[in-house]
């Protein structure tokens, strides 16, 4: 049984790795109440649901931008300082929002704004963080490292959105980014601990070149390439939140709470599959096992929508966080052991991107597919079309079929 339990030597072996998560964990609560927060709160001013949406626009063309950039600053300047000094930053923005609603600057341009800055920072220091977690464990560690994140972002994830409704509700907005202050000074007192880590190899100075360098090598690398592929059609193509407001009545007959439940299912399943990880780090044909991470997730998309009763419809979707979670840590592992150090920076921006950009476009397939459509079919067509995308690339791609994790061979 304790072989099956979460792996956690990462956590006890590295003193420096420990910091890091605990930090993260504590402060990702407080990024996924200020989320919530923040849509409340444009609501509140416009209500208008067309200007909550634009919160999500707001951060997703920063996100882009800047994820490339910030990769490639990674590889170019020491990543503690770069992490600490985005950290700084987006501690100051969400003391911007406690300022603004606390002396009533309530003005949704400002929030757009902060939201943007935000967005700009976070990709700036997401793939700076991630580049470091490397040069702190030893290789065969790190599918277990990258499961523990897994279940730092989605208990934020989880539990987020819940404490930020209830602490709005207790005293106001406020008080919900407050708590976000608080939980983010964790995070920068983790990385102040940390040791510097300059980069090594070649370094070149962080520009369109150097970001060219990290798409040509990616290329170079088919099996490293292959990762982002896989879960561009697991995102694109199975990816069902789009379709959670209609289906809540369609198939179950609910409403607003049952699609807070649909929302809250995939990462209460991925919290679960944490818990019962330890045989990730055992797995060495990490190519195979992120193609059966993802059937098993479209699979359970698929079901989904075949589904009519409520409990049913949350299992399965429990069953694809779980699986997603899996396919997540395998992808970063390859990522960040098989890539070279001089080039983890830009391709974690690469990652962030990716990311990012495939749940929102997922979305947009889903609900127009679903409109022309039935729900049902969009979620059965897109779950049959990620699975067969999935075989053709493992047919295709011989370096990823025949990845092994103690081989490292990306070509």
């Amino acid at each position: 049984m304790p072989r099956l339990l979460t792996d956690i030597r990462p956590l006890k072996e590295s003193v420096e790795f420990r910091r890091l998560w605990i930090g993260s964990t504590v402060s990702q609560l407080g990024q996924q109440m200020t989320a919530v927060t923040v849509s409340i709160q444009v609501y509140a001013l416009t209500e208008s649901t067309f200007a909550v949406g634009l919160v999500g626009l707001c951060s997703l063309v920063p996100l882009i931008v800047f994820g490339l950039y910030g990769g490639a600053m990674a590889d170019a300047v020491d990543r503690r300082t770069l992490a600490l000094v985005s950290s700084t930053g987006l501690w100051l923005l969400s003391m911007v929002l406690v300022l603004q609603s606390v002396l009533e600057w309530e003005q949704v341009g400002v929030l757009y704004g902060v939201v943007a800055l935000q967005s700009a920072c976070f990709a700036v220091n997401n793939p700076a963080r991630s580049a470091i977690i490397p040069r702190l464990i030893r290789p065969e560690l790190l599918p277990a490292a990258n499961t523990l994140s897994q279940a730092a972002f989605n208990l934020g994830f989880t539990a987020g959105p819940l404490l930020g409704a209830a602490v709005i509700a207790w005293h106001g907005f406020g008080a919900a980014y407050l708590v976000d202050v608080l939980t983010f000074t964790a995070a920068l007192y983790a990385l102040f601990r940390l040791p510097p880590v300059p980069p090594t190899g070649e370094v070149r100075r962080a520009g369109i070149r150097s970001v060219l360098e990290g798409f040509s090598f990616l290329r170079a690398a088919p099996a490293l390439l292959a990762t982002f592929v896989a879960d561009i059609l697991a995102m694109v193509f199975a990816q069902p939140r789009a379709l959670f407001p209609a289906v809540a009545g369609a198939f179950f007959g609910g409403g607003v709470r049952t699609v807070g439940l649909l929302q809250a299912a995939p990462a209460i399943g991925a919290l679960l599959g944490v818990l019962f990880s330890g045989w990730v780090s055992r797995i060495r044909r990490q190519g195979v096992a992120i193609v059966v991470a993802i059937t098993v997730y479209a699979a359970a998309v698929g079901l989904f929508g075949l589904s009519r009763t409520i409990w049913l419809g949350v299992a399965l979707l429990a069953v694809s966080g779980a699986a997603d979670m899996v396919s997540s840590a395998y992808r970063n592992t390859v990522l960040q052991s098989a890539a070279p150090d001089e080039m983890r920076g830009r391709l974690q921006g690469v990652f962030i991107v990716v990311v990012a950009g495939g749940p929102r476009l997922g979305d947009f397939v889903a609900g127009t597919t679903a409109s022309l459509t039935t729900p049902t079919i969009a979620l059965l067509a897109g779950a049959c079309a990620c699975i067969v995308g999935l075989l053709i690339l493992l047919a295709a791609n011989k370096p990823f079929r025949r990845y092994d994790s103690e081989v490292r061979a990306l070509r």
